[in-house]
């Protein structure tokens, strides 16, 4: 059965080391048949959440800006994939700021069930995404019947070409295959 993947990436460099594996999923999920599309952070303008709680009531943010278009998107997605670098151990701000703004989902009818996140250090131990990990767990936790699916450990990139020669740019390919 085909499903409907949004795949976001959060990193402001070009072809970076999370993006191509944000672009290796999404591949992966495209040979296998599923609707894809990609939502990149560094082309949007997003306000930081102001923490009104208006969302809760009617289930829009009164921030005017990006994110407001993005919500139908996310909010029908079978998949979420996550792209981050990770940033003094944690995901990058602009996810983090995507994230927050996500609140207007909240006590609504969502299709997500899958989470994946991907991400890159340029420490070469995994436990450098530990921040990175809780910060999406706390995000899932939020939502019944959602779960972190898979996570991709792009340690030791500490090179802007690491991904075109690392095994996890096959394993980025493979998980989006099996989404």
């Amino acid at each position: 059965m085909s499903k409907k993947v949004v795949v976001v990436t959060s990193s402001l460099r070009a072809h970076s080391n999370s993006q191509l594996l944000a672009q290796q999923f999404a591949q992966g999920a495209k040979d296998a048949s599923n609707e894809v599309s990609t939502i990149a952070l560094k082309d949007l303008s997003l306000q930081f959440c102001i923490g009104c709680l208006a969302c809760q009531r009617t289930h829009k943010c009164v921030l005017k800006d990006s994110m407001n278009s993005l919500y139908d998107t996310v909010s029908s997605a079978d998949v979420i994939v996550l792209a981050t670098p990770i940033y003094y151990y944690a995901v990058s701000g602009q996810l983090k700021t995507f994230l927050d703004r996500l609140n207007p989902l909240y006590g609504r009818d969502n299709n997500f069930r899958d989470i994946y996140l991907l991400a890159t250090c340029a420490e070469s131990n995994k436990s450098a995404m530990d921040g990175a990990i809780k910060c999406v767990e706390g995000f899932v936790e939020c939502f019944g019947n959602v779960r972190l699916a898979g996570v991709i450990y792009g340690t030791s990139a500490d090179d802007k070409d690491w991904a075109t020669t690392s095994p996890v740019i096959k394993q980025s390919y493979d998980m989006g295959s099996k989404v």
